[in-house]
């Protein structure tokens, strides 16, 4: 592993904190503003939705919308821009989505799985994808399910452990390869390591591997373009980047892991404006902005340069969102109980 060096490197500046009542579980960025949602459950075991803005160097609470049960999760892959509806998955198993204008009835709700609703994705949104859209739900029921919005509340696919598996919890779920009308895959992560590919065209299950630790979170560089790289992080500290150009007949894709840290890393979020570079947040509070290099060719797994990595926090940093619209600005969250809008440098020089 190199790292950059030199005046070119970027700086991960902590911008604006907020202090929050609550455990905030996710945060998002709203699509084509200055705002941005935290998510998170209340201590008297409700849901909060916290709308804020960006002015400066301060958020503005604009909007506080409490439901009835905690929330984990949410995503704005599934809408349009027009109406930047958000998706939520909460602590009963239900799948909602909200008109944050007039947020006191969902325009959508399903009761989706028998337990909490742990990871949430949506594609065919916001331009982003081609094909219908549609929102994926991972639970420690240990099904995942696809659903399309404008159907009733019956899920569009279902993957569940067959006769005689044991159910395992799922802690994170993607979407990838949406490229045109037809393909489109699920990535799943579970509790015990499993990794599985499950193909929404042919109904299959395409892949699996297991990295041996449970799988916290999994992401495409792209959605909407032909599978290219996924990364997944695990519970003690190691990611592996897949080169999902390339299946090889048992032995599956190539990859390359890398030990980033100690402790556990939550989150991956890859920048919207380039695909190469990557944030992974971790249990120790720190964040590291990572850069991916392609393989020499087909097959072969390229190699992974710590860019930069700062530590924000004591607690674990839960949540991680990259602004699709200004580059180099990020949110993140974390079991302080604190939000932090970060600015990236330098994203433009590597």
């Amino acid at each position: 592993m190199s790292a950059a060096v030199g005046a070119e490197r970027p700086q991960v500046v902590s911008h604006v904190q907020q202090a929050l009542s609550y455990t905030v579980f996710d945060c998002k960025w709203v699509p084509r503003s200055a705002r941005l949602l935290c998510l998170g459950s209340a201590a008297r075991g409700t849901g909060l939705i916290q709308l804020y803005e960006l002015h400066g160097a301060r958020l503005e609470l604009l909007r506080e919308i409490e439901k009835s049960k905690p929330i984990k999760c949410g995503t704005f892959g599934a809408t349009s821009l027009q109406q930047r509806y958000l998706a939520t998955g909460d602590f009963d198993g239900n799948l909602n989505i909200w008109n944050l204008e007039a947020p006191e009835i969902p325009v959508y709700s399903v009761k989706g799985h028998k337990e909490i609703i742990n990871s949430i994705d949506g594609v065919g949104g916001l331009g982003i994808g081609e094909g219908a859209p549609e929102i994926v739900t991972g639970s420690r029921d240990g099904t995942v399910k696809v659903w399309d919005p404008r159907q009733n509340d019956t899920p569009v696919a279902n993957m569940e452990p067959v006769q005689g598996e044991s159910k395992r919890d799922c802690w994170t779920v993607a979407f990838g390869n949406a490229y045109n009308q037809e393909e489109r895959v699920v990535c799943a992560g579970y509790d015990n390591g499993d990794i599985k590919l499950f193909d929404l065209k042919t109904m299959s299950l395409r892949w699996e591997t297991n990295i041996k630790n449970g799988v916290c979170s999994v992401e495409f560089d792209r959605k909407d373009i032909n599978m290219n790289k996924l990364v997944a992080t695990s519970l003690e500290g190691k990611f592996h980047v897949f080169d999902m150009r390339t299946q090889h007949p048992t032995k599956g894709f190539a990859s390359v892991s890398e030990k980033a840290q100690k402790s556990t890393i939550w989150q991956v979020r890859h920048l919207p404006q380039n695909r190469d570079v990557f944030m992974t947040s971790g249990g120790s509070g720190s964040l590291h902005l990572w850069k991916d290099s392609e393989g020499s060719e087909m097959g072969v797994a390229g190699s992974v340069s710590l860019l930069q990595n700062v530590t924000l926090s004591t607690q674990p940093i839960s949540s991680l969102d990259w602004s699709p619209d200004k580059k180099g600005l990020c949110v993140c969250g974390a079991f302080d109980q604190t939000v932090r809008v970060l600015i990236v440098t330098k994203l433009n020089k590597i």
